[in-house]
């Protein structure tokens, strides 16, 4: 086994171990992910503008327009 094959096995272990080592860190500390789930949000809906009116105050507002005229 020369240098390369020693780094290639560096390289695998640190492939391995990293995924699992971040899923423990993020399982053993629930607040952590909701923390990050609030930072990473990339939906950001606006504001709720005012409701149309219903059919009835349509009704309403259409003869009061006739009345007027």
């Amino acid at each position: 086994m020369g240098k390369w094959a020693a780094l290639e096995v560096f390289k695998f272990s640190l492939y391995v171990t990293m995924p699992a080592v971040l899923t423990y860190i993020v399982v053993a500390q629930p607040e952590l992910l909701q923390n990050i789930i609030k930072n990473r949000s990339y939906i950001v809906y606006p504001p709720e503008g005012p409701r149309p009116p219903t059919a009835e105050e349509m009704e309403q507002i259409n003869r009061l327009s006739k009345e007027k005229r």
